[in-house]
């Protein structure tokens, strides 16, 4: 078990949402034994086995709806109980019944994505990691990311392009695109929105200029107007003038206040 709880605490510390499967149950013959667990992410089969085959198979494939399902609405994250008949309902030749636990494991830390490690971001992720927050920083250049402050609250992640990063967005997160221009935003916008990841703000900063020239060149592509219109830019409350550290408070401003307004 312990080896258990090693993995499911990776998962947590890293805001993976995960489903933990458990045999409950079982009648007659069953692949594996009452207490076996999995844990199952949005990309598969993490750890574990409750027997492996058919059975599995539709454990991790109704693991992962329940992930995606629970990004929507997250009532539909609840624990469920189900019981399979392995003949009928699984197409096993084996005559039994098994009965499975769902409990998934969604995130529960605020999570804040930040592409850009320029000067704002610096300060920005100073401020940040006082807070309860995972914050992770995207940049193709390392030598900004190794100016972060260390923190176990915040992770640099060196990308060669910044539409990699986008993969480290946990749905439900805050977004921050802070890149070296609307020409290094445009695509992170557009993946994101390829993707479909529900994000809780999306946020560029920039002018009332940039912000014009971000949408015009959005709805150009073709994008959504629901997903343009949900754009936060210019970014952050204005609370000072625009230095790097003040343009980072008002930001910090602008996300505790939304995410108490959530």
């Amino acid at each position: 078990m312990s080896d258990f709880f090693s993995h499911a605490l990776e998962l947590e510390q890293n805001g993976k949402p995960f489903v933990v499967v458990t045999m409950a149950a079982m009648r007659g013959h069953a692949p594996q034994d009452v207490g076996a667990k999995v844990i199952i992410t949005s990309d598969g089969l993490f750890w574990g086995t409750v027997g492996g085959g058919k059975v599995e198979a539709r454990v991790i494939a109704d693991s992962m709806k329940l992930l995606e399902d629970a990004a929507k609405t997250p009532e539909a994250g609840a624990p469920r109980l189900v019981t399979w008949n392995l003949q009928s309902e699984i197409g096993m030749t084996c005559g039994g019944e098994v009965t499975f636990l769902f409990e998934a494991h969604l995130v529960s830390k605020w999570q804040i994505v930040i592409f850009g490690a320029g000067h704002v971001a610096q300060s920005l992720c100073r401020f940040l990691v006082e807070l309860d927050c995972h914050v992770v920083c995207v940049d193709t250049r390392a030598e900004w990311l190794e100016r972060l402050p260390r923190n176990d609250k915040l992770e640099a992640c060196h990308v060669s392009n910044y539409c990699d990063g986008v993969d480290r967005i946990v749905p439900g997160a805050d977004v921050i695109l802070m890149t070296m221009g609307h020409g290094s935003d445009l695509p992170i916008l557009k993946a994101i929105e390829k993707r479909k990841i529900a994000t809780s703000h999306l946020g560029v900063i920039g002018s009332d200029a940039k912000s014009g020239i971000v949408r015009r060149q959005l709805a150009e592509d073709g994008l959504p107007r629901e997903f343009i219109d949900g754009i936060v830019c210019p970014l952050g409350d204005k609370v000072g003038n625009n230095t790097p550290a003040e343009i980072a408070i008002g930001i910090v401003s602008q996300l505790l206040r939304l995410r108490n307004a959530r």
